[in-house]
Order: C-alpha cells, then structure tokens, then sequence
C-alpha cells in the first residue's frame, strides 16, 4: 500500500464512520517503533506504522486509523481528544475503535549471540559474567576488594 491508497483509505474510513471529510494529510512513518500511529496536533496528519498492515493486516490497520481520527476530530472540534477524556472515549466507543493497538509479533534476534565477559578476582576467584566492559582500573571485586581480570569472552 502506497501513502496515496493509505490517503485514501483513511479520507473513506472518515466519511464512513464519522460522516465527517478528513482534509489533512495521512502516512507511513517508517520511525514508529512501538505504536501503531500518531495525530500530530500542530499539522493535524495522522502518520501510520506500516508494520501494523505487513504483520496483522487491513483490519487491525483500520482499526488504527479509527483510533486515531477519534483524535483528529475532537481535536478540530476543541473537544476531550486526549485518551482520559470521556468525548474520546464515547466517540471510539460509538465507532468501533480499539482503545489500544494489538502488539507485533517480536522479531526473532536470535540469529545474533549475545556476548558475555567473565571477569575473575585474583584474590577470591569471585566470577562476575557482565555484558558490558567493565572499567578493571576503577572496579574491584565486591567480596574482598581485589583486582578484577578479564578470563575470557564467550558468545551464548
């Protein structure tokens, strides 16, 4: 789906489930990471998170752009358009919208291993295993106070 079909999609979901046009401008935003879309308040557009269509399809996606023209129209209105508002919550109520969008399915990072650093007191053999370097000039064993040495660094 290009940003014109998602333009258009989004002007009919307005006229369907609002009876009101949308005028302003609405598109993917590849940098949203963790919602499904956003009503920016100072341009009035609605950018939308293309992963929502890729991974859980059309209705999950309408669904969002429900949610998020629920903002669009109390917003234009000077109505409650926050999500604690009660217009807010009746409007998406009386349209159908989810209060919430649905979660990704995680992506799989298994293909990379994660690097563990096993650190050992010359002192008390204390082994400390960290993911992040650890500063042995400045740090020193929690148990005795001795100096901390690097044994080795493994992939798991």
């Amino acid at each position: 789906m290009t940003d014109q079909e998602l333009q258009l999609l989004v002007e009919e979901v307005s006229n369907q489930y609002f009876q009101i046009p949308f005028i302003h401008k609405a598109s993917f935003n590849p940098r949203l990471r963790t919602t499904g879309g956003r009503y920016l308040l100072n341009s009035h557009n609605i950018e939308i998170n293309r992963k929502y269509l890729d991974q859980l399809g059309l209705e999950e996606l309408i669904g969002i752009i429900k949610h998020e023209l629920c903002h669009y129209h109390l917003h234009i209105n000077k109505r409650g358009y926050q999500h604690k508002d009660a217009d807010f919550k009746n409007l998406l109520k009386s349209v159908g919208g989810p209060r919430f969008c649905s979660s990704l399915p995680r992506e799989n990072n298994s293909s990379k291993p994660k690097k563990v650093l096993i650190y050992k007191c010359k002192s008390c053999n204390q082994v400390y295993l960290r993911r992040k370097k650890v500063d042995t000039k400045k740090y020193v064993c929690g148990k005795c106070r001795g100096k901390l040495v690097l044994e080795e660094t493994r992939n798991n």
